[in-house]
């Protein structure tokens, strides 16, 4: 078919490079942001004088009309041309005739793939914005039922301290409250209208950028041409925030598998999200973990990918940019579906919190109480520290935890050990001690329970 730019060639196109050069394939998704920056395109050209309003309602009506059949499936998006801009141009002079050639006034398709890509990107940002919020929900309502579910903390994979369900827990809230603000700083940032830079120097049309800006929804205009064309930070901002996101869900998947262990047995999930074995029929696999892990490397190369393409790119715009869509639908997909069944996983799944405890307890996640109750007797700590090591060999040799041990054993190692030693070294205790800011004490927790609650009502 006859390209857009066909009048300065003389033959056709060889058939394989007209197919590697079009990105029909994929940028036929970005047909609603393609059609709403034209509507707003021809209403700031006739409000400038430079279409007539005639031509503005025609143009407008053909638009909508595309739209609507497109959304109601009647229109079908053909891979016979070259882009979504070609279709949509295409389609609207066929329907309306002569004013749909002048859709195109005082525009260039580099600014306007720059344009359809920011509004694509802004939409689906604040898609993945509202999938965190819901991850960020069900964190806060684990947390607020496990604020006294005991459970050993780790260091090198290691049973370490007694904390609670609600403090481990209140960890990924930070992480991926911290995706949330990082996800606001790019809407921020990138929410400027390339719009009206042509294909990289403006033009002699006197167009309203501003008011351009202003329909789309727009802070302003971008400031330099070709800047406007050639600026990929925001969508490298967000495949980096989508990095870390997937990082943090990668994270909290290992866990889920580690938990769902026969050696574990932390957690169950729920049928509807875990698998069995086509050979073995006691299987019952963390699935949904597995795969959010693993598709974390697929985002990863998203960002490398786009990185790579960028960094040799000479100012203004090059066909190498066309590289950014497939990485980038890609990685919001990925992370779009991979935060959707995560969080209907970890809302479906059951915590085994006798089995947390006693881990705690027969892990010697309280030996560091109990050199600090000896400290508080008058031992310097490391005398303290070698006589608990001793005590915990002896436990360890005869199958028991610190608290299962009589009161002689203790004090045969060391006399400063009384009848209080268990009440010290009681996980209840081990735990709610610790009061400071950000400790998984009860009145510490109660307090950032208070405030996150806040944080979620101004979300």
């Amino acid at each position: 078919m006859a390209q857009l730019w066909g009048g300065r060639f003389t033959k056709e196109t060889d058939q394989l490079v007209y197919d590697f050069n079009a990105s029909i394939t994929f940028d036929r998704r970005m047909y609603e942001e393609d059609i709403e920056g034209s509507l707003a395109h021809v209403k700031m050209l006739a409000r400038q004088g430079i279409l007539t309003e005639k031509e503005k309602e025609e143009i407008v009506a053909g638009l909508n009309g595309i739209l609507e059949d497109v959304k109601a499936g009647r229109l079908e998006i053909s891979e016979q041309y070259e882009d979504i801009h070609s279709f949509v141009e295409a389609t609207l002079t066929d329907r309306i005739g002569e004013p749909g050639k002048k859709l195109h006034t005082g525009r260039s398709r580099n600014d306007q793939v720059a344009l359809d890509m920011k509004l694509y990107v802004r939409k689906e940002t604040k898609q993945l914005d509202a999938l965190l919020k819901e991850m960020l929900e069900a964190l806060l309502s684990i947390m607020e039922e496990h604020v006294d579910t005991y459970m050993p903390g780790f260091t090198h994979l290691q049973k370490a301290q007694p904390i609670t369900l609600a403090h481990h827990m209140g960890a990924y809230f930070e992480m991926f409250r911290r995706d949330h603000e990082r996800l606001g700083d790019i809407l921020k940032r990138m929410n400027t209208c390339p719009l009206g830079s042509g294909a990289l120097a403006g033009t002699t049309y006197p167009l309203d950028r501003q008011y351009t800006a202003e329909l789309l929804g727009f802070e302003g205009p971008t400031l330099n041409s070709m800047d406007g064309v050639s600026d990929r930070d925001y969508l490298l901002e967000l495949l980096s925030a989508l990095s870390i996101t997937m990082m943090h869900l990668s994270r909290f998947s290992e866990e889920v598998i580690i938990w769902n262990s026969n050696e574990y047995q932390f957690v169950e999930i729920d049928d509807a999200y875990s698998t069995g074995s086509s050979i073995m029929p006691q299987k019952k696999n963390p699935d949904i973990a597995e795969l959010v892990r693993g598709k974390t490397g697929r985002v990863y190369g998203a960002l490398q990918a786009l990185l790579v393409s960028m960094k040799g790119i000479p100012l203004a715009y090059n066909k190498d940019m066309q590289e950014d869509k497939e990485w980038a639908f890609d990685a919001i997909d990925t992370v779009q579906h991979c935060l959707a069944l995560f969080t209907g996983m970890l809302k479906t799944m059951r915590f085994k919190k006798d089995r947390m405890e006693n881990s705690a307890k027969h892990g010697f996640t309280n030996a560091t109480d109990a050199a600090d109750y000896l400290v508080n007797h008058g031992v310097a700590f490391r005398d303290a520290h070698g006589i608990v090591g001793r005590l915990v060999l002896l436990c360890i040799e005869k199958g028991i935890a610190l608290d299962e041990l009589p009161l002689e054993e203790y004090q045969k190692i060391s006399p400063a050990f009384q009848e209080d030693i268990y009440e010290a070294i009681s996980l209840g205790t081990c735990v709610n001690k610790r009061v400071t800011t950000g400790a998984p004490g009860r009145d510490a927790m109660l307090k950032t329970l208070e405030l996150y609650h806040k944080y979620m009502e101004q979300y």
